[in-house]
């Protein structure tokens, strides 16, 4: 990709990060956005049709990224072990690297246009950990589909804690609080 439209874009989703703990995502406009970011109306729509499309844009990096750990951590008989969730971990540490950002996603100000994105995102990731990772014995009668919503919900609320409260853990210790308060109904 082309430096500058790599900065461009950049610049564009900055400036949405930035509108969304400013403002709250609804409140925003696509000429808060091009006044933010210092771009043209014309240079935002030559990349992007809507806010939402721009939202989604960032989202699906975060999706390829949290996609490759699980698929890395699915394969190695190692981490396999380590139970569920494969990627828990790497979005904790992700979310550590960028807390601004998921302040925005899952804070106050988010609204229900990007947690809707944000709980889509993990929802495909929980649907497609192993079924073994995700069986206890205990949840064998219970459909499939509230696993995956019920390890999803517990996932962002307690993403949504650390970023918001900004307590002094580290990722790891998130992780394993996470993985801990699920473990008596999950077995993850």
């Amino acid at each position: 990709m082309d430096r500058r439209i790599h900065k461009t874009l950049q610049s564009l989703h900055q400036a949405l990060i930035a509108l969304i703990l400013e403002k709250g995502y609804e409140a925003i406009t696509i000429q808060h956005i091009i006044d933010k970011a210092n771009v043209g109306r014309s240079t935002f729509y030559a990349h992007f049709s809507s806010k939402e499309e721009l939202l989604q844009s960032g989202l699906d990096d975060l999706h390829r990224f949290l996609a490759a750990h699980q698929k890395a951590a699915v394969a190695s008989p190692v981490r396999a072990a380590e139970g569920g969730l494969s990627f828990s971990l790497a979005l904790f540490e992700h979310a550590s690297g960028y807390r601004d950002v998921y302040r925005a996603m899952l804070g106050q100000h988010a609204g229900a246009v990007v947690m809707n994105q944000m709980r889509a995102l993990l929802t495909d990731l929980v649907q497609h950990e192993p079924p073994a990772r995700l069986a206890h014995d205990r949840l064998r009668d219970i459909p499939r589909g509230a696993v995956v919503q019920h390890l999803v919900g517990s996932l962002l609320s307690t993403l949504a804690w650390w970023v918001d409260a900004e307590p002094k853990l580290g990722p790891a210790e998130v992780d394993s609080i996470f993985r801990r308060l699920n473990q008596s109904g999950t077995g993850v």
